[in-house]
């Protein structure tokens, strides 16, 4: 059965040109199709549409010189997010069933946070990234990853299962040879899903989130638990300095590779998403310097496979608390608002999940409601980025926004990931019957 599909402006299809927002980049047409949109085609899919992008793809917003900006579909002084932010407000808008985002820091789940929808970045190596152009080629240590977008919870599975099965290891190199799991997804191994654990992380130790945040992994907490699942608490290890490794990785050539790149032509390198006459901020994963020695680089990838190694080990030792050791956490997903649009100027809450290379997904829980989710006071806070954070948050200028969580899994665990984010969603459901 054909089926519509969009695609980020990443993925090459064959005679039109991919952007990823470079004016340079104009005029550059693609010889071949992408791996995935001849997988997506035999699939019954047809590619109908490609979505905007951010110059660089390096910003949770999009705008480029290009096609300009694209906003919220919920409210137009917001952003979509980005940088798959074209894909996040056309799904929201029911313009295509299904779209195919990216993901290096959160690329895939702040639009689909953002404009309500459910989202699943994978491990590297799951979907094929062969044959899609990208900023920064050539840095192999945090990989960007191909995912599902979508407005259905069905969809997830849909297209992972589908792209899975057409064997995309014999046409992609880097593609993990492991073929859909059903037992997996099926939960076998974790009594057919009938009692799981699942952990709620209520902040990352840097930045607590805004009250309908809180409120939406309040309602998750009562759902599960009303459903015969055992929900405990997940204390983050050392989110933040995780993701410093993780941006001084980009930071390593990123600078030259922007300014190479947009040489060609001469076009000035995007420095802010604040729109024209909004104060500049400085998001803390754009290049704060012009590169590092080979060696340099090399002792920050050692830091992060050492880091790596002690969160596998952390995440084992909860058995102690939950029986089993396989704890499902469900984390918030931290935005704030300022002149006119979204700043995510804190992206740790899913960078993190990019540098340990775990399956996250998206899905919706709630809409921000300022007669519920008031401000409230505080005196002390963690560090200046959680001062600004608390001080940006206005509910007014929030009413009506989508409120999404995450679920993070382990390496590899794309089935698990989406069958436990299809339970939190039927209990989500039923809850609110």
């Amino acid at each position: 059965m054909d089926f519509l599909v969009s695609l980020k402006d990443q993925l090459c299809i064959k005679g039109l040109e991919t952007t990823i927002g470079y004016v340079s980049w104009i005029g550059k047409y693609a010889e071949k199709n992408a791996v995935l949109v001849d997988i997506l085609e035999e699939c019954g899919a047809i590619p109908f549409v490609r979505t905007n992008v951010p110059q660089t793809l390096m910003w949770a917003d999009t705008f480029n010189h290009i096609f300009g900006r694209t906003t919220n579909p919920y409210n137009r002084s917001l952003t979509s997010g980005g940088s798959s932010g074209g894909e996040g407000a056309l799904l929201a808008m029911k313009g295509s069933p299904l779209g195919v985002g990216s993901d290096i820091g959160g690329s895939i789940r702040a639009p689909s946070a953002l404009c309500g929808l459910y989202g699943l970045r994978p491990s590297c190596g799951r979907v094929p990234y062969g044959g899609a152009v990208n900023s920064m080629e050539g840095q192999d240590s945090v990989l960007s990853v191909l995912g599902p977008m979508t407005g259905s919870i069905s969809g997830l599975k849909i297209f992972m299962e589908a792209v899975i099965k057409s064997k995309p290891w014999l046409r992609d190199p880097l593609v993990v040879r492991k073929k859909w799991d059903e037992d997996e997804y099926q939960l076998k191994d974790r009594d057919n899903g009938k009692r799981l654990c699942f952990a709620l992380m209520w902040d990352d130790g840097a930045c607590v989130p805004h009250p309908p945040i809180t409120r939406a992994l309040k309602l998750v907490e009562a759902a599960l638990t009303k459903a015969g699942h055992d929900v405990v608490t997940w204390y983050p290890m050392e989110h933040k300095k995780l993701c410093e490794l993780t941006r001084d990785i980009w930071n390593a050539g990123s600078t030259e590779d922007f300014m190479i790149t947009a040489s060609e032509t001469g076009e000035p390198i995007i420095s802010t998403m604040v729109p024209d006459g909004g104060e500049a901020t400085v998001a803390l994963f754009r290049p704060k310097n012009g590169g590092t020695t080979a060696y340099q680089l090399w002792q920050v990838q050692k830091e992060r496979r050492d880091f790596r190694t002690k969160y596998l080990e952390h995440w084992n030792n909860t058995a102690s608390r939950t029986g089993t050791g396989r704890p499902s956490p469900l984390t918030n997903f931290l935005f704030a608002h300022r002149r006119h649009t979204f700043v995510v100027r804190h992206p740790d809450y899913t960078t993190v999940w990019n540098a340990l290379d775990y399956p996250a997904s998206i899905f919706p829980v709630t809409t921000v409601d300022p007669a519920i989710d008031v401000k409230q006071p505080r005196e002390t806070f963690k560090d200046p980025v959680d001062r600004e954070y608390h001080e940006m948050y206005q509910p007014e200028k929030f009413r009506g926004s989508p409120i999404c969580l995450q679920l993070v899994g382990r390496t590899l665990e794309e089935e698990a990931v989406i069958a436990m984010t299809e339970i939190v969603d039927a209990a989500l459901k039923v809850a609110s019957a």
